[in-house]
């Protein structure tokens, strides 16, 4: 089956990130794709992991900090990164430019759940942590406890 552009989704901006979904794959149950922008000292997720999905990050352009398990590398173009199921993990940017990448999911957690967090993290108050907990748990996503 081939499909075109016109199933991309709008981008999805939480915080200074920016997700833009090419395939949405939470309808199916399938795997999902969508391209990940970080700017430089953008806010990120907190270390997490998934109770149900695995994770590729594939790095499109810039340097991408993505750590699993506690081993953290800095990813340049060409280079990736696989979360297993319930591997901890998190990435961020601390490096002058932009980065891009590729997120693979399998099953995908869908553009829904980066939308939800968005409505709670896009407000001129600071984010509400027990509803950002909660969007995390409803889609599967466990903080790591801190060390």
């Amino acid at each position: 089956m081939i499909h075109d552009n016109a199933a991309i989704s709008e981008p999805i901006a939480v915080g200074r990130l920016t997700i833009q979904y090419l395939i949405d794959g939470a309808e199916t149950g399938g795997v999902g794709v969508f391209e990940l922008t970080v700017p430089p000292g953008a806010l990120v997720p907190p270390p997490h992991s998934h109770t149900h999905n695995e994770e590729c990050v594939y790095v499109l352009e810039g340097t991408l900090r993505y750590a699993v398990d506690g081993v953290a590398r800095d990813l340049t173009r060409g280079q990736w990164m696989h979360s297993p199921r319930g591997s901890v993990h998190q990435f961020s940017n601390p490096h002058g430019d932009t980065a891009r990448a590729l997120i693979v999911l399998t099953p995908d957690i869908g553009a829904q759940y980066f939308r939800d967090v968005g409505a709670i993290v896009n407000t001129s108050e600071p984010p509400d942590r027990a509803k950002l907990m909660a969007v995390m748990s409803k889609y599967g996503l466990v903080p790591a406890t801190p060390r």
